[in-house]
């Protein structure tokens, strides 16, 4: 079985992020999908020929998730930008939530950029979780490591050193600041849109 990458070239020129940093995250991105195909392909193998006892299945089975989460976690970051970015509309479902759950939308925005200027490696995502319908920002260290279980991603910011060190060195809160002017919020009003109407985990709760 083999993953394809997506194709997010459209992104070059976009104000804040040179040339030369986004080719290399989307070649990192290409890694991760290249990796989890050839997991994927080797637990199989491993499955067929019974030999799921072994040590390389039970640490190629917990590698598994470092690599898909690479590849889905660059997929929401990626597509939550854009060269022209898109303010968040104020009369949104997305944007009365984050004023009901933070009091008001710096509020937020100041809780999102305080965990993403956090020293350590990782990333930052605003969660939304269908069973309380509250909002979340979460700190994610590294890939597969603080996932609220069941909860939607709809803003993902990366806080690899990759992500901002050719462009602005150790200078994080500048390539934060940069992240947060090429948001495209229609796209995470979308994801927003949809985890809620998905909101598949309340079965059986209500």
């Amino acid at each position: 079985m083999a993953f394809e990458p997506k194709k997010f070239d459209s992104l070059i020129g976009m104000e804040g992020f040179s040339e030369q940093l986004l080719k290399n995250h989307f070649s990192l991105y290409q890694g991760y999908v290249k990796n989890a195909s050839l997991l994927v392909e080797t637990l199989n193998s491993l499955l067929k020929e019974n030999k799921t006892a072994s040590p390389e299945f039970a640490e190629l089975k917990r590698r598994l998730s470092w690599e898909w989460n690479g590849i889905r976690l660059h997929e929401l970051y990626f597509g939550n930008m854009s060269k022209e970015g898109a303010q968040l509309d104020k009369n949104s479902g997305l944007a009365k939530k984050i004023e009901t759950h933070f009091g008001s939308f710096e509020n937020w925005e100041r809780d999102f950029k305080a965990a993403g200027a956090m020293r350590g490696i990782g990333w930052v995502v605003l969660y939304y979780d269908a069973v309380s319908e509250k909002l979340f920002n979460a700190w994610i260290n590294e890939h597969d490591c603080g996932h609220l279980a069941g909860a939607a991603p709809v803003l993902v910011m990366d806080v690899f050193e990759h992500a901002y060190m050719v462009d602005y060195g150790i200078k994080k809160a500048d390539y934060i600041e940069a992240f947060f002017k090429v948001i495209d919020w229609s796209t995470v009003e979308k994801r927003f849109d949809g985890a809620r109407r998905n909101n598949f985990l309340r079965i059986g709760m209500d």
